[in-house]
C-alpha cells in the first residue's frame, strides 16, 4: 500500500524561532510543513502579535491551508493570542513564551521563583543582541538607562539552541556589558521540537 502523502501545513512563527522552526523541521524531515514569519520585533510590541496572526491565519486559508499551526507561545499578549487560536480553531505552542518552551514548559515551571531576577538569552538574542536589543532600547547612545531598564535582573541566563562557541562568547560579553552574572543553560530545541511532530501529524 502507498504511503498517504500528508496534507501540507502551515506554521505561522515569530521571526525570533524561524530558524529553529526551520532546523527541527530539516532535521525530522517535515517536508510538509512551510513556514510564514511575523516580524521579530513583535516581542517588543506583544499587542500587535495577536493581529497580526489573525491576517496571516487568513491569508494561510485563502492560500487553502486547512491545517495551520501557531509558532508562538502566549507572548505578552494576555490570553489574546489564545482567543484568536479559538476563533480559527488551530494551535499554538504551549507555553508563557519562547524562554519556557525552549527549557521545556514542565522544567521551567519547576524553576519558579529561582529565575525571578534572570533575564534570559537565546541563539537569536545572542546573534542580534546589538541590533534587536541595544539600539531599540537606546544603550548606545545612552547607556545610563542601564538601570532603568535592566536594573531588576541579577543574571543573565544563556539558553542555548545550539553548541556554538561563538554564540556563546557572544551571550557572555553581553552579560558583561549589562553588569549581569551569566550561566549557560544547553536547552536544544526543547518543546519546539515536539510540539512540530505534533502539528504534523496532527
Amino acid at each position: 500500500m502507498a504511503r498517504r502523502t500528508p496534507e501540507p501545513v502551515r506554521i505561522i512563527a515569530c521571526g525570533m524561532i524561524a530558524r529553529e522552526v526551520l532546523a527541527v523541521c530539516e532535521a525530522l524531515k517535515l517536508d510538509h510543513l512551510s513556514l510564514t514569519c511575523l516580524p521579530a520585533e513583535f516581542h517588543h510590541y506583544p499587542d500587535r502579535i495577536a493581529p497580526a496572526v489573525d491576517e496571516a491565519i487568513g491569508k494561510a486559508r485563502a492560500e487553502g491551508y486547512t491545517r495551520i499551526f501557531i509558532g508562538y507561545a502566549d507572548c505578552g499578549t494576555g490570553g489574546d493570542l489564545d482567543r484568536v487560536c479559538e476563533k480559527h480553531g488551530v494551535e499554538r505552542i504551549e507555553g508563557p513564551h519562547c524562554f519556557a518552551f525552549y527549557q521545556g514548559n514542565a522544567a521551567f515551571d519547576a524553576l519558579g521563583e529561582d529565575d525571578m531576577r534572570v533575564f534570559y538569552m537565546t541563539d537569536f538574542l545572542a546573534r542580534q543582541f546589538d541590533a534587536f536589543l541595544i539600539e531599540p532600547l537606546g544603550l548606545d547612545r545612552h547607556p545610563e538607562l542601564r538601570d532603568m531598564y535592566f536594573g531588576n535582573y541579577e543574571k543573565m541566563v544563556y539558553l542555548a539552541q545550539t553548541d556554538d562557541p561563538g554564540l556563546t562568547e557572544k551571550a557572555k560579553a553581553a552579560a558583561e556589558r549589562l553588569g549581569l552574572a551569566y550561566e549557560y543553560r544547553f536547552t536544544g530545541y526543547g518543546d519546539l521540537t515536539s510540539a512540530l511532530m505534533e502539528a504534523a501529524d496532527a
